[in-house]
């Protein structure tokens, strides 16, 4: 495996996470809401909605009562592309975006005449965090001879350095392709989901050293232990899980192709390595499954996240009526940046046409 070694990490990447001081937030207590008050609530944003000429969309690891009313109110519930997508087929002049700022941003690459609030711009993500532009740019230099590949993840900034952006169900084609013609691969930001690629794919890749706090916190010998006592359930695993996760998954993939898994899979329980956000969009299509959360406690476990990102945790209905009736925490991105990093997306979506890949509704 060819990883960034420990001089290039001195001299072009941030030291790892712990040293890093990623300042991963406390899960927000926002105050408690009766089943009544909710129904007001959600009541007083749809019609600032309409009024606003805006759309909701929320990715599936946001708050269920996110996601509930973006399909109440005929918004959108998906991973960050198709938010970003759903956004450029629909007539509204507003995208609101339940999620954390890299989606914001990519709805914004993919719709610049549109504005995009979203209730907190503090909802980050570690991977986006752990791989700042400037850093990142001078690692690309010294590595000219290969060809950048960043995961959906990252800042519009990044977006604009690489020359392929990516998502996790479109990664190993688009790597495959590359490797069969030859391209040595500099891959970022996360390194398990980069391990994984290249494992599948064969490729030379060097490999950027990002986590996600969510993914990162699985425990491969406490997931064999629930394995054990679950033996009918299959392993469900998002490839930004540590190697001895995926090792024990039936099936790993992107937050869309794990949803439909547990509706076509004959399985009667399932054991799902993502963030538990996703629970309610699998529970929407597979009501009489079982679905267990994988562990993250034992022995070795910070739990800096407990299966849920607390980024994503910053989005609530009580801010996202805020931003409705102030229309601040708006989305902007440098023209210019957005010029370059608008390439690489489209690359990926003309890839995916060419090659009969269906990305739309099966990404990130």
């Amino acid at each position: 495996m060819s990883t960034v070694s420990p001089q290039q990490l001195t001299e072009y990447v941030d030291e790892p996470r712990a040293e890093r001081r990623i300042q991963v937030p406390k899960h927000p207590q926002w105050p408690p809401l009766s089943r009544a008050q909710k129904d007001e609530l959600k009541g007083r944003i749809a019609r600032l909605l309409v009024a606003q000429d805006a759309v909701l969309v929320a990715h599936y690891y946001t708050d269920a009562d996110l996601q509930s009313l973006a399909e109440e109110t005929g918004g959108f519930v998906a991973d960050s592309l198709e938010m970003a997508r759903f956004g450029s087929e629909s007539p509204a002049s507003t995208l609101v975006v339940c999620g954390v700022r890299f989606m914001g941003e990519t709805a914004k690459i993919i719709n610049p005449e549109k504005r995009v609030l979203m209730p907190d711009l503090a909802a980050t993500c570690s991977l986006d965090e752990g791989c700042p532009a400037d850093t990142f740019t001078a690692f690309c230099d010294r590595n000219p001879d290969r060809t950048v590949v960043v995961y959906a993840n990252t800042s519009a900034d990044v977006k604009a350095r690489a020359d392929w952006v990516v998502t996790s169900s479109i990664a190993l084609p688009v790597v495959q392709h590359l490797h069969e013609r030859g391209e040595k691969v500099l891959w970022a930001p996360d390194k398990y989901l980069g391990h994984y690629v290249e494992r599948m794919t064969g490729a030379d890749m060097l490999l950027w050293q990002g986590s996600c706090v969510v993914h990162e916190e699985f425990k491969g010998f406490a997931l064999n232990r629930l394995r054990r006592l679950h033996p009918d359930a299959a392993v469900l695993v998002h490839p930004e899980s540590p190697d001895e996760v995926v090792d024990q998954a039936d099936l790993v993939g992107s937050t869309t192709q794990l949803i439909k898994a547990v509706n076509e899979m004959p399985n009667p329980e399932f054991i799902v390595a993502t963030d538990e956000g996703i629970f309610w969009k699998m529970h929407q299509l597979a009501p009489r499954k079982t679905l267990i959360a994988a562990p993250t406690a034992g022995v070795g476990a910070t739990c800096e996240s407990c299966a849920h990102c607390p980024w994503m945790a910053m989005n609530a209905l009580q801010n996202l009526e805020q931003v409705l009736l102030t229309g601040g925490r708006e989305i902007h991105i440098d023209p210019k940046v957005r010029e370059r990093a608008v390439l690489p997306i489209q690359r990926m979506l003309d890839f995916a046409r060419e090659h009969g890949i269906g990305v739309k509704h099966d990404t990130d």
